[in-house]
């Protein structure tokens, strides 16, 4: 602990923001990282727990406790090399990570967690300022070549993982630039796509080779990569979205989020960035149906094209509106101290201008006459359980209502793995909710040598829970490339021992 007494003399600390009207006139990144002076103060808060709740609700199972009590001392070059063992990219976690691991700090059961979030944008990006940051190459090559699917956090983990293992490696991407989710679904509010690409360009000068533009089980089989490479890893994401089967789905208007999301990035990155023509929110009445992280997206990028009003949807009941840090007294019993707690969270993207309504229900989109967009009608859900504790929904009658509506996001979560490419090849076995299936084991899939990390083995999930797959599966995998070595050292040990009898 930098200071005993230091959870006691200084309060949580959070980055500051951009006032709502400044940030929402650009698609920048409007939170700044902490100062060196507050960066120690909120490592001092760290009280160095003998049990660290916090290092187990985090996915990474980060050493928390030990780079909080460096910054505590200013030691942030060791503080950032202590986070950096067990995290790959903590310039995209410190950033889109909801930080479970805060929800898990001692501190918090009756005060104000540990700002650990913050403390590790800091010092990521202290880390690349000074030039801590560094590619590293490996010593010696294996003489193994591992292909691996996507290049989301998933994949990306893996790739420097096994590479860092000596192992030669090549990531497939389908989309024109690397990145996955972190280049095309989340936006340059969040995540600036200038920081994915430096993070590329590291792992390319690490001699990791990425082929973009090819999509793999279209312009290559899974068979072929298999026939190229010595083990192949699947990290290709849960890419395949809900939809919403209800009349006038069709209408001119109506998008799935991650379309109108991978859009609205792919423009905020081209040279047309600055013009405001054929924005599709702009001046309309916007609804976004769902109420996560997704739907959240949709409301910050449409409010920055400039919509006339922005409603979003959810099907289930509002959850209880506490304080931001709950104390451990205040959660729900279904989510106990050091759980994530169920609660209504606001986003930054809902402080700049948005109304929420729960417990409704899309039962039909309206159309003009050159079927065009122009409302939503909706009716009121009510939720209950029953005696066994299953969730009855039952609409409400004479609940219906139109909303005026010229565009209409859907995000309502996803369903498995794309079913084309890939998967229409039907060697992969996959689980009951369309996900590839591969034990969380050694994430090896039924077909010898591929394995399965990510969103496309354990369904859409967090940034920090593909990571923390990823360097899983890469262990697995370099652990089966060795043995496959061991095996062919063997046979060339008993076919030598042949020759000589």
């Amino acid at each position: 602990m930098g200071e005993v007494r230091g959870f006691l003399t200084y309060q949580r600390a959070d980055p500051q923001k951009q006032p709502v009207n400044e940030r929402i006139g650009h698609s920048g990144e409007f939170i700044s990282r902490l100062s060196d002076d507050k960066l120690r103060e909120q490592g001092a808060r760290c009280m160095d727990c003998g049990v660290p709740f916090c290092s187990r609700g985090c996915p990474l199972g980060n050493n928390i406790p030990d780079w909080n009590h460096l910054a505590s001392e200013k030691n942030e070059r060791l503080a950032l090399e202590a986070l950096l063992a067990t995290n790959n990219f903590p310039e995209f976690t410190g950033r889109i990570c909801p930080a479970p691991c805060e929800a898990a700090c001692v501190l918090g059961i009756n005060e104000d967690p540990v700002s650990i979030e913050a403390i590790e944008m800091s010092l990521a990006d202290k880390g690349f300022e000074m030039g801590w940051i560094q590619p590293q190459k490996p010593q010696i090559r294996s003489g193994f070549r591992v292909a691996i699917v996507g290049s989301g956090p998933a994949g990306l983990a893996a790739a420097q993982q096994l590479n860092r293992q000596g192992h030669s490696v090549v990531v497939f991407e389908k989309s024109e630039r690397a990145g996955g989710l972190l280049t095309f679904g989340i936006p340059d509010f969040k995540l600036e796509k200038d920081k994915v690409a430096r993070r590329i360009s590291l792992l390319e000068q690490e001699e990791i080779s990425f082929r973009c533009g090819v999509n793999v089980g279209q312009d290559i089989s899974l068979n072929e990569l298999r026939q190229q490479f010595d083990a192949v890893l699947l990290a290709c994401g849960a890419e395949k979205a809900r939809d919403l089967n209800i009349a006038g789905r069709d209408a001119n208007g109506v998008m799935l989020a991650m379309k109108f999301l991978a859009d609205a990035n792919r423009r905020v990155s081209s040279a047309t960035a600055g013009s405001t023509e054929n924005l599709p929110a702009t001046g309309k009445d916007v609804i976004v149906i769902g109420g996560g992280d997704t739907g959240s997206d949709c409301i910050g990028t449409a409010r920055r094209q400039g919509a006339r009003k922005i409603v979003q949807f959810e099907i289930m009941p509002q959850p209880a509106n506490l304080s931001r840090f709950p104390r451990r007294d205040q959660r729900p019993s279904s989510t106990p101290w050091p759980h994530w707690p169920l609660m209504l969270r606001t986003s930054s993207s809902h402080e700049e201008g948005c109304e929420r309504v729960f417990a409704l229900e899309s039962v039909r989109f309206e159309t003009d006459k050159d079927g065009r967009l122009s409302a939503l009608v909706t009716r009121e859900i009510s939720v209950s359980t029953d005696e066994l504790g299953q969730t009855q929904w039952k609409p409400v009658a004479g609940s219906e209502k139109t909303w005026p509506c010229q565009l209409a996001l859907i995000a309502i979560g996803f369903s498995g793995a794309q079913s084309d490419g890939l998967i229409s090849e039907g060697m992969l076995k996959l689980t009951e909710r369309g996900t590839v299936q591969a034990t969380e084991v050694n994430f090896l899939t039924n077909i010898e040598g591929v394995f399965a990390a990510g969103d496309v083995r354990r369904g859409q999930s967090l940034v920090v829970w593909a990571i923390a797959e990823g360097r899983k599966a890469a262990k697995s995998i370099d652990s089966y490339l060795q043995g496959k070595k061991q095996l062919t050292k063997l046979c060339a040990d008993s076919t030598q021992g042949a020759a000589r009898g």
